[in-house]
């Protein structure tokens, strides 16, 4: 990612509007985006900023640049709103360009919102690849940097996730992650269980994590995990969980197995690091599954994070 490396900042006040806007211009322009596309940014971080503070009081908003693109996340606890895009109207006082003109600014946009529950809004401005598959991390608090670590690769036809959680917090465990996306992104093309081992073997000088991979190819999903990472299946209201064995990659690994599951098409894999509350169902978030990825990744991030722990979650929607 660079020096700019994904941030989140606490919106609870007008100032953080400010440093909201100031790191969203920033890594436009660190993406290459145009000068204009990096003002457009601006704009939307601005207004994604000020409705958060201005009408749910609080909340969090992430940045961060991709190849050639920025998304932004804006999560909060707030009142909810009604999504249905309503040209010049900003909630109590903002930039007053409307949720249509940030939808029209943006490659693309797209909200979860519940009343008294709050709102998750995700835009991206840049490039847009074919898959809808996203990630999202955030340290525990008091910490610079985190344990919790995702990837994902495509060989040919074949799409594979691995999602990580170092053991500890900080520094040394997001070394120890950091290693554990080295060694699955340089891998040779393969099975989980024979990616899962070659991870293993290569990031003995960490402390280890805890590291599951998931493999999507065709009708099939094959899926090797060690340690404490929960994955699902989603399909129709349908939850598959998949089976996850003890270990500690790189140290402790007694059997590394894989086993095969249906994917039918628009099934949701959903993979998160014990960062998350274990017991969850998409029925306690009404239409949350027709959302993109991003938004799905945002919602379980705000609802279920353990403030107390580092927290990561990696979400693949099958194409249709």
């Amino acid at each position: 990612m660079g020096p700019l490396t994904d941030v989140w900042i606490d919106v609870t006040e007008e100032s953080a509007i400010g440093a909201v806007r100031r790191a969203a211009a920033d890594r436009a322009a660190a993406a290459g985006l145009p000068e204009q596309r990096v003002a457009e940014v601006a704009i939307v971080a601005a207004e994604l900023a000020a409705n958060v503070q201005r009408h749910a009081g609080s909340g969090s908003i992430l940045v961060r640049r991709g190849p050639g693109s920025v998304e932004i996340v804006a999560a909060d606890s707030g009142p909810g709103f009604d999504p249905r895009p309503v040209e010049g109207l900003s909630s109590r006082g903002g930039l007053g360009i409307g949720v249509g003109a940030i939808r029209r600014l943006s490659d693309w946009s797209d909200v979860y919102t519940q009343p008294e529950w709050g709102t998750v809004f995700a835009v991206r401005i840049g490039e847009t690849g074919p898959l809808d598959v996203s990630g999202l991390t955030r340290p525990m608090p008091g910490e610079d940097s985190g344990g919790d670590a995702y990837a994902w690769r495509t060989d040919g036809e074949t799409i594979t996730l691995m999602l990580c959680d170092g053991l500890g917090h900080g520094p040394l465990a997001a070394f120890a992650a950091s290693a554990a996306v080295r060694a699955f992104e340089d891998a040779p093309a393969g099975p989980p269980a024979q990616l899962v081992k070659h991870v293993h073997g290569e990031i003995s000088h960490t402390r280890g994590v805890a590291v599951a991979i998931a493999q999507a190819e065709g009708g099939a999903l094959t899926f090797s995990g060690l340690g404490n990472i929960a994955a699902t299946v989603v399909h129709q209201g349908d939850h598959r969980g998949l089976i996850s064995l003890p270990g500690i990659a790189g140290h402790r690994a007694a059997a590394i197995r894989q086993y095969d599951y249906p994917l039918p098409p628009g099934a949701l894999i959903v993979m998160h690091t014990d960062g998350l509350r274990q017991r969850w169902t998409f029925r306690d978030y009404p239409g949350l599954v027709t959302r993109r990825s991003l938004v799905v990744a945002g919602t379980l991030l705000k609802d279920l994070g353990v403030r107390r722990d580092d927290a990561g979650v990696l979400v693949a929607r099958m194409p249709s």
